[in-house]
C-alpha cells in the first residue's frame, strides 16, 4: 500500500514539474533567466531522490522488502530452485549459513551483549524477518575451528523441544565464527535460582513445581542425545549457565562447544581436562575418559543447586570475620539419610506449598546422579523414569559414596579464609576467568579448584 502511494505521488510530482517548466517557458522563452530557474529545480529534485532512497535503504522496511524481492529473482529457473532448497531446509529444521553483512545489520554492529563466556561472546539481535535471534561469536584462534565444529555437529541434526534450536551459522575467512540461537528471553537458570543483587532475597525465582519441570525437560534432553540420536551426544558442560528458559519457563539446554561425539559402539572417549569447574566428573581425574555417565554426574549437581537455590561450594560466615567452605551435596547426603530433607530446600520455598516427596525423590536422584563411581550413576533414560515416577515406586536412597572435595577439604581443618583468600593455600581467580561465576556464589568468592579441572 505505502509503496503505490509512492508511486502516485512521483507521478503528481511530475506532473507538476512539467507544468512548471511550461509555464516559465512561456514566460521567459531561451533567456537566461529560464534557464537558472530549471537548473534550481533540477537540483531540488535530484537531492530530494537521492534523500529519499537512502532513506529507503537504510529503513528495516526498505531491507525487508529488498529481502522479499530476492526470494522471488525474477522467475527463473535457478533462483525458484534456490528459493525451493531454502524453504525446505528451513521446514527440515536445518541450519543455514548467513553472511557477515547480515548478522552485523541484525546485531546493530554487534552492539547489544547478553553473555559472555570461556569460548565466547553472545550478542542480541533481530533478523529481517522480526525473528529474534541469540549470535554467539566464538573468538579464539587456535580451538576456534574445533569448539565451531563440535558445537554445529552436536547440534546442527539433532531436533528435541528441550534443545535450543541452531539457527545457522557465519564463516568469516581468518576471523571470527558464528553460530545463531533461537533467542530466550528469560535467561539463563542461575538468574532463577541464585539470589541475586550480592546474595539478598530479591531479584526473579523459580517456583517448586517450575523447578521440578526444568529437571525433567533437561533429563528428556540429556537423555535424547544419550540414547535417541545416531551418534551419541556427550555434552560435557552441563551447568546452570547453559540452561536456558523459555517464554513458559520450560528448560532448554543450550552451549554446545565442548560437546563430544561417540559412536554407537564406544563406551569412552578419552579427551583432554574442560568444563567447569565444580561440574566435572571425578573420571575426568584419573584421565580414564569420559562417558556419558561424566554428564550425568553434571547434571546430579545441577539438581543440588536447584534444590538448595545456592551453589554446592560457597563460602558462609564464620567467627572473627573469616569465612568457612561448605559443600552442599555433602549436606544433602547427611539430610537425606537423617530424613529431614525439606532442611536443605530453598528458604525462599518454605512460604509455598512443596510437596516433600517431591522434595525427597529429587534429593535422591541428585544423590544416585552424584555417585563418585560412574557404574553407580542411572542413566539418563533411567533418570526420567525416576523423575516422573513411573510405577509409583519412590526412589531408593542411594548408597553412601566418597566425595573427593570433602576429603580435600579435611586435608585442612582450618580451611577458614582472610580476605577473600581460598582453603588449601589456592588462589582466587580473578573475576572473568573460566569457571568463577560456576563454583561459588559470587566472583569474589571464587574457589580456584585447579587440582580437579587440570587448569
Amino acid at each position: 500500500m505505502e509503496g503505490k502511494t509512492a508511486k502516485i505521488l512521483a507521478v503528481a510530482a511530475g506532473i507538476v514539474l512539467v507544468a512548471l517548466e511550461l509555464t516559465l517557458f512561456l514566460c521567459f522563452r531561451l533567456s537566461r533567466p529560464f534557464y537558472l530557474s530549471t537548473a534550481v529545480i533540477l537540483s531540488v529534485v535530484l537531492a530530494g531522490t537521492v534523500a529519499a532512497l537512502l532513506c529507503q535503504a537504510l529503513s528495516p522496511q526498505g531491507r525487508a522488502e529488498r529481502m522479499a524481492r530476492r526470494s522471488v529473482m525474477g522467475g527463473s529457473e535457478e533462483g525458484s530452485v534456490r528459493v525451493e532448497y531454502s524453504f525446505f531446509r528451513k521446514v527440515a529444521g536445518l541450519p543455514c549459513r548467513f553472511s557477515l553483512e547480515a548478522l552485523t545489520a541484525a546485531t546493530d554492529d554487534f552492539q547489544c551483549v547478553v553473555g559472555r563466556g570461556s569460548s565466547g561472546t553472545v550478542f542480541k539481535g533481530i533478523l529481517d524477518d522480526g525473528t529474534a535471534v541469540a549470535v554467539k561469536r566464538i573468538d579464539g584462534s587456535a580451538h576456534v575451528d574445533k569448539e565451531f565444529r563440535s558445537e554445529v555437529s552436536a547440534i546442527g541434526g539433532v531436533q528435541h523441544v528441550s534443545l535450543v534450536r541452531l539457527l545457522g551459522f557465519c564463516l568469516v575467512r581468518n576471523g571470527p565464527r558464528f553460530l545463531v540461537y533461537e533467542y530466550m528471553e528469560n535467561g539463563s537458570l542461575d538468574k532463577w535460582i541464585f539470589p541475586q543483587n550480592g546474595g539478598g532475597g530479591g531479584g526473579r525465582c523459580l517456583t517448586w513445581l517450575q523447578r521440578y519441570q526444568v529437571a525433567v525437560d533437561v533429563a528428556k534432553a540429556l537423555a535424547y542425545l544419550h540414547h535417541d540420536c545416531r551418534a551419541k551426544v556427550v555434552h560435557l558442560d552441563v551447568k546452570p549457565e547453559n540452561i536456558l528458559l523459555d517464554d513458559c519457563l520450560r528448560g532448554m539446554l543450550s552451549d554446545f562447544g565442548l560437546s563430544t561425539l561417540m559412536g554407537k559402539e564406544q563406551s569412552r572417549v578419552v579427551t583432554t581436562v574442560r568444563g567447569t569447574t565444580g561440574y566435572l566428573a571425578p573420571e575426568w581425574l584419573l584421565g580414564a575418559g569420559v562417558t556419558e555417565k561424566s554428564d550425568v554426574y553434571s547434571y546430579g549437581m545441577v539438581l543440588m543447586e536447584m534444590l538448595g537455590g545456592r551453589r554446592n561450594l560457597q563460602a558462609e560466615p564464620g567467627p572473627s570475620g573469616s569465612r568457612r567452605w561448605t559443600y552442599f551435596p555433602k549436606l544433602v547426603a547427611d539430610r537425606a539419610r537423617e530424613g529431614r530433607v525439606m532442611e536443605v530446600l530453598d528458604r525462599r520455598l518454605l512460604s509455598s506449598s512443596v510437596d516433600e516427596a517431591g522434595v525427597r525423590r529429587l534429593a535422591h536422584v541428585a544423590l544416585w546422579c552424584a555417585q563418585e563411581k560412574g557404574g553407580a550413576r542411572p542413566t539418563m533414560a533411567r533418570v526420567v523414569e525416576m523423575l516422573e515416577a513411573r510405577g509409583g515406586a519412590a526412589v531408593e536412597p542411594p548408597p553412601p559414596t566418597d566425595m573427593i572435595v570433602v576429603d580435600l577439604l579435611a586435608l585442612n581443618p582450618s580451611a577458614n579464609t582472610q580476605h577473600g583468600g581460598a582453603p588449601l593455600g589456592l588462589p582466587t581467580l580473578p573475576p572473568g576467568s573460566a569457571g568463577t561465576a560456576s563454583s561459588v556464589v559470587s566472583m569474589s568468592d571464587s574457589f580456584a579448584l585447579s587440582y580437579l579441572s587440570g587448569r
